[in-house]
């Protein structure tokens, strides 16, 4: 029964993880779309570099989410709690 509860919770922790990761992300992927169209409006000439700086921004926002589902995947099929009972 105890060890029903602690894989249940588990599981319950990895989702709302992965539902914040991925909250955060969206929100993050936003800010900078959104400081970079900002930027070229107001420097049309920067427009490539802050392209760039963009998607490399976009890239490190959204490996923040990619980690969160290893960790999920760890938590639901490798579980180190569940050993414990």
């Amino acid at each position: 029964m105890e060890k029903a509860i602690v894989i249940a919770l588990t599981g319950l922790g990895a989702f709302i993880g992965l539902g914040l990761a991925a909250l955060g992300a969206a929100l993050g992927d936003s800010q900078a779309a959104a400081k970079m169209l900002e930027g070229t409006a107001r420097q049309p000439e920067m427009a490539g570099k802050l392209f760039i700086n963009m998607l490399i921004s976009i890239g490190l926002i959204e490996s923040v989410p990619i980690i969160m589902v290893v960790i999920a995947i760890i938590l639901v099929f490798a579980n180190p709690f569940a050993a414990m009972f």
